[in-house]
């Protein structure tokens, strides 16, 4: 669009969107500045003022409530009007092909000093031809190259160099705001979800966080203690409530060096100025990531001005801004169960029917409010393809599914990090001795009624430390530890993931923490139960510290034992060696176990046991094959490795078989079958 066109555009009774009449208007000031240098081409540098009113375009009535944005970025950068006309002419070299060459025929020349090369107009020619010029516009700490708003090239005298307007003031000048392309790979815009996404009392938090802002000047730092998710959507809520954009700046992207931070925090500081955002949220890594590097993070939030807010930092540095601090707690029990019971849309003579199913999902499954509305949308949906009997009923009926569409729902946070375990075992097939399996059957009813006696009888209330659900599983190998996990896990309805933690365990400073972190951070979302296996990997007896190994490997044993302590979850630790554990680690157990070595009975009980109903098989004596002094998962392997002989050979599966697989496993322990085991044998 010209600049004619633009100005013509706006005279009658039309009143045109801020943003075309903000162009037009911009385009006519290119124009009178055009028509300026043209008519003072002659004046001799220095002789007085020239009159620019009868050539400046008048404000636009849709322009009276909103300066245009030229305007409104020199109050904003506190630009002189000289300036303010410089930067004009920098854009203008975009805006008008015309500029370029009236630019050169000014300084007499295409490319002599002070005159206007092929990157736009020079500082040398801006001082011979604009008004009420002075040197110290283009000083370092002055605003146009404080701000990035102009950029002088390199190589030549300061005079000469050509000057560039940063494209992303460009855009600015324009109404427009694409994030600046610098910042595009760090920052991620926060947007506010509906209403349901923040608790009620999550929703204090943004009232009193508003007020703690209300004064114009000297607004603090505030501080967000809680969970990432959940400081995201109230920063964005926020922001929402004071008609801002945020963004979010994780710490991780912050540069480390002093120059390079210097930079970024300008150009975060000139972002906001532009519009490109109002709110900036910085998000800390973990105190345990980050104890062996600088807080980046701190030396930041002192470059910084206007509304920042920062998460899961421990100001470790200390800092010069005021911190407020709030604790963003995840939403109660009894709120979650208010929200699936708003996101079914279930009415009160409805609620009954659903009420069981939503207090199970709701104490098992800990969830943020966006995640309780995202499944409870998928289960309606379902429910309704397979029903159809109307709102009411698809509610009733979506809530009697919860349960399946949580463990799906939130397998995608753990899939990554540990093995999810199939779990079809029940609990006959687990052979213990009776001590061993009432404990074991303890654990599964603890967690199915964890809500009952956490929220409802009030021991969550009276000591919030210790509710954790962590029990030991110890004995020899092939004794069962592993598949009791599996049991329970089936008779909880809930998934069953293994972790091993000598994969966890990092030569690298910090990183042990950071792995178990997100496993138990993804753990606890899931409401998976946990299976650590080969614990004595991490969890070994703390020792003197002689040097930084030891330091270091005490402090990965002792955060292990604290996020132990605090995970809401059932946890199961496996060992074979119980006495090389941390005594500090069995006081913070719920349960241990005792898996011995199975005697006679329990063996006959395995082996009757072990083969599928589907199996043929003919003239198989448990009480003989009880002899075999092997514990149950050698007794497993021997079963499988005997069908497959048997099958090779037509046949149903029978003693000779079961010897000769026998013999193999023995094989592979290193050990020699005795007379004794295979007395009376046929």
């Amino acid at each position: 669009m010209s600049a004619t066109d633009g100005v013509s555009a706006m005279d009658g009774d039309y009143l045109p969107r801020w943003s075309e009449a903000n162009q037009a208007w911009l385009l006519a000031e290119v124009v009178a500045l055009k028509t300026r240098l043209r008519t003072g081409a002659a004046r001799p540098v220095g002789q007085g003022e020239r009159a620019r009113g009868a050539l400046t375009p008048a404000l636009p009535p849709a322009l009276a409530q909103r300066p245009p944005a030229l305007e409104a970025m020199a109050r904003t950068f506190g630009l002189s009007s000289f300036e303010r006309d410089l930067l004009l002419l920098c854009a203008a070299i975009e805006f008008d092909p015309e500029f370029a060459p009236l630019c050169a025929a000014l300084s007499g020349g295409e490319t002599g000093v002070g005159g206007a090369g092929m990157g736009g107009p020079s500082f040398g020619l801006a001082l011979a031809v604009l008004d009420q010029p002075h040197w110290s516009a283009l000083a370092p700490d002055a605003p146009l190259r404080r701000w990035r708003l102009v950029e002088p090239g390199a190589g030549t005298p300061l005079t000469a160099a050509p000057l560039r307007i940063d494209e992303r003031v460009l855009h600015a000048l324009l109404g427009l705001h694409p994030l600046d392309e610098r910042l595009a790979p760090l920052l991620r815009p926060l947007v506010a979800e509906p209403a349901l996404s923040l608790a009620a009392s999550q929703l204090s938090l943004v009232e009193r966080i508003v007020a703690a802002w209300a004064p114009a000047d000297g607004a603090p730092v505030i501080r967000l203690c809680g969970e990432a998710a959940g400081c995201r959507a109230l920063a964005a809520a926020v922001a929402e409530a004071l008609g801002a954009k945020a963004a979010l700046l994780a710490e991780a992207l912050i540069p480390a060096g002093a120059a390079e931070q210097a930079a970024l925090a300008r150009l975060l500081e000139r972002e906001a100025r532009l519009g490109g955002f109002d709110l900036l949220l910085l998000e800390a890594e973990p105190a345990a990531e980050a104890a062996s590097s600088p807080d980046r993070l701190a030396l930041l939030l002192d470059r910084l001005e206007g509304q920042v807010m920062v998460s899961g930092w421990d100001g470790r540095a200390g800092g010069t801004r005021r911190l407020l601090t709030f604790d963003v707690r995840r939403p109660s029990a009894a709120e979650q169960r208010g929200a699936w019971h708003a996101a079914l849309g279930l009415e009160a003579r409805a609620r009954g029917a659903a009420s069981a199913a939503i207090e199970a999902v709701s104490g098992q499954f800990d969830l943020p409010l966006g995640a309780i509305r995202t499944i409870a949308a998928e289960a309606l949906a379902d429910a309704a393809a397979s029903d159809g009997g109307g709102a009411e009923g698809a509610g009733a009926a979506a809530a009697a599914g919860l349960w399946s569409h949580c463990r799906r729902h939130q397998r995608a946070r753990l899939d990554g990090l540990a093995q999810r375990i199939e779990t079809s075992a029940g609990w006959e097939d687990l052979v213990l001795p009776p001590a061993q399996t009432a404990l074991v059957r303890g654990l599964a009813a603890q967690l199915r009624h964890r809500a009952t006696v956490h929220e409802r009888w009030g021991f969550a209330a009276k000591s919030p430390r210790g509710l954790g659900l962590a029990a030991l599983f110890w004995g020899p190998s092939g004794t069962g530890k592993t598949l009791a996990a599996e049991v329970a896990a089936n008779a909880l309805d809930l998934d069953l993931y293994r972790l091993d933690l000598s994969a966890v365990v990092s030569k690298y400073i910090g990183e042990t923490e950071k792995n178990l972190r997100h496993v138990f951070d993804a753990a606890e979302a899931s409401g998976a139960v946990l299976l650590l296996d080969e614990a004595d990997a991490l969890l070994g007896k703390r020792s003197e510290v002689k040097d930084s190994h030891d330091r270091y490997a005490n402090i990965e044993v002792s955060y292990l034992l604290q996020r132990m302590e605090a995970y809401r979850g059932l946890a199961i630790l496996t060992t074979n060696m119980k006495s090389a554990l941390d005594p500090a680690f069995l006081r913070r157990l719920r349960c241990v176990v005792e898996f011995p070595f199975p005697d006679a009975a329990e063996r006959a009980r395995i082996w009757r046991r072990v083969f599928p109903a589907a199996t043929p098989t003919a003239g198989l004596d448990a009480e003989r094959l009880a002899q075999l002094r092997l514990a149950g998962g050698n007794i497993r392997n021997i079963a499988l490795q005997a069908a497959f002989l048997a099958a090779e050979a037509g046949e149903p599966v029978g003693m000779a078989q079961v010897r000769e697989a026998a013999r193999m496993e023995y094989l592979k322990l290193e050990r020699q079958m005795t007379a004794a085991e295979t007395e009376g044998w046929p």
